[in-house]
């Protein structure tokens, strides 16, 4: 069974850079068991009420401003997949899931940034979902959860995100890891191995320095994770693929479910 994934999705111009951390995702793409399909949380399209694609062709969205020029002549030209989104739908359906389908949006910088560093021939079908920041950490879980039988056919399920994503304490020349943000993620960490879903549903209480790491105006890019997580359920083992800082505290972190 294909594990899900939690991926961070960093600052828009690591789509043109090459570090440590893109050479990793390079290669995470062609070392895994290539999947069927993709279907992708990402931090940048929030709703009240879930959203799932119904696609055949996405856009590519340019949703950042004042970048390098380069990054706006990025196309990552991903084809959905109508029986796979049918499929969703009707998981959520028996799970009560609440949900809209969307028929028109392209994929934003979360999704595309990601795949095109996995899969940069844009080859594989994907479903582009939305992630709601007002639902609590068990209800993401359980929408993740809703999904964990398509890991069995092969479709890759990931949540794009960042664990510690606080824009307004990020230093934008490269500097030594703030220690607040070293603390947070080694919290983050012992209970993910532990799968202590008792204790990450209140990171916000719980956690040390949770109100940088997670700032209020910034938890999309936190409960990705919770939506990956849920997925795996049935196979409840969380490994730490990668790690690493840019700016100071913008986390860089891939974490393996199932």
């Amino acid at each position: 069974m294909i594990p899900s994934l939690f991926i961070a999705h960093g600052a828009p111009l690591l789509a043109i850079e090459n570090n440590e951390y893109t050479q990793f995702l390079n290669s995470l793409g062609k070392t895994m068991p290539r999947p069927k399909a993709i279907v992708l949380f990402s931090a940048h399209w929030e709703s009240s009420q879930q959203k799932v694609s119904e696609v055949d062709s996405y856009s590519t969205i340019y949703d950042f401003g004042g970048f390098d020029q380069a990054l706006y002549q990025i196309k990552y030209p991903a084809q959905g997949n109508q029986q796979i989104s049918q499929e969703i739908q009707n998981l959520f359906k028996a799970n009560g899931i609440p949900f809209e389908v969307e028929t028109e949006r392209g994929l934003d910088h979360g999704a595309w940034i990601v795949l095109r560093l996995l899969y940069p021939n844009a080859d594989i079908p994907v479903i582009s979902m939305s992630v709601n920041p007002q639902l609590k950490p068990e209800e993401q879980y359980k929408i993740g959860k809703s999904l964990s039988a398509l890991r069995a056919n092969d479709i890759l399920i990931i949540g794009s995100g960042g664990t510690v994503h606080n824009l307004r304490a990020v230093k934008w020349a490269d500097n030594e890891v703030d220690q607040w943000a070293l603390e947070f993620d080694d919290w983050l960490a012992h209970h993910l191995h532990n799968w202590d879903v008792e204790s990450l549903f209140k990171y916000d209480s719980l956690a040390p320095y949770a109100e940088y790491a997670v700032p209020p105006y910034g938890k999309e890019h936190f409960i990705p994770l919770f939506y990956a997580m849920g997925a795996a359920d049935n196979g409840q083992k969380a490994t730490l693929l990668h790690r690493s800082f840019r700016y100071g505290n913008l986390s860089h972190s891939v974490w393996q479910f199932g």
